[in-house]
């Protein structure tokens, strides 16, 4: 498809003329006004529209703005944040067993309770259990062939003689993480209770977190220390 492009043509003589003599008559001054062939006004039309520029006719409005209120009592820059006031669980009183520390052969928890002999603990209902889940195989083990945390069904008897159940069990499995075993945690689903997985200093403070905001009946806490080690056991 061909385009169109207009190709500007140079005018003659005659029209050149033509144009000047318009143009030098659009740009004379008024008959009324004496104008020197020297003068500014005779000149072109430039210097005759720069001569005859008025002003605006109509007045330039400002910006509405509207006064700053005070009541006396501001000061100069932001105020300042009151961070106590933005803690929602500030008033909330905490649970008793929550964990305050984590020792390598036991805990102590909120209420001053210490568990100093390797055991494990179990949180459940705002009561403490002293746990070692090991003895029901009769070595100081963990884990399966497999390589996965494993323990016996019967292992986890507090949570299930307990009624209501809680809705989530926080599972502290020592020093690191592993996976479970598939047979535990159908077992933990079969007892109607969700399971998070994490290393116990983890599993510590989210169980205090938890407890806290959701209460001692919906969240409990199985932990077992942070110097376990397999076939050794916590209390080395």
């Amino acid at each position: 498809m061909a385009s169109i492009f207009r190709v500007p043509r140079p005018i003659g003589a005659a029209a050149a003329a033509t144009v000047r003599r318009h143009c030098y008559s659009s740009c004379r001054p008024p008959p009324t006004a004496t104008a020197s062939p020297y003068s500014l006004a005779y000149l072109g039309c430039a210097s005759k529209s720069a001569s005859t520029t008025r002003p605006l006719s109509h007045q330039t409005a400002l910006f509405h703005t509207t006064p700053r209120r005070s009541n006396g009592n501001e000061r100069d820059g932001p105020p300042p944040t009151d961070f106590a006031a933005m803690d929602v669980l500030g008033n909330t009183p905490i649970p008793s067993t929550t964990v305050d520390i984590c020792m390598s052969d036991g805990f102590q928890l909120n209420s001053g309770a210490r568990i100093d002999d390797g055991s494990g603990v179990i949180c459940v209902g705002g009561e403490a259990f002293k746990w070692q889940p090991w003895l029901l195989r009769g070595e100081n083990r963990l884990l399966n062939t497999k390589g996965q945390w494993d323990i016996p069904n019967e292992a986890l008897g507090p949570l299930s003689v307990l009624w209501p159940r809680p809705d989530l069990l926080v599972l502290g499995l020592g020093p690191e993480i592993r996976p479970i075993s598939a047979e535990l945690r159908q077992h933990i689903s079969r007892l109607g209770m969700r399971v998070e997985i994490l290393d116990t200093r983890n599993a510590a403070a989210q169980y205090n977190l938890l407890v806290t905001e959701r209460g001692i009946n919906d969240v409990a806490a199985a932990l077992i220390p942070i110097g376990w080690k397999e076939g050794i056991g916590a209390n080395w």
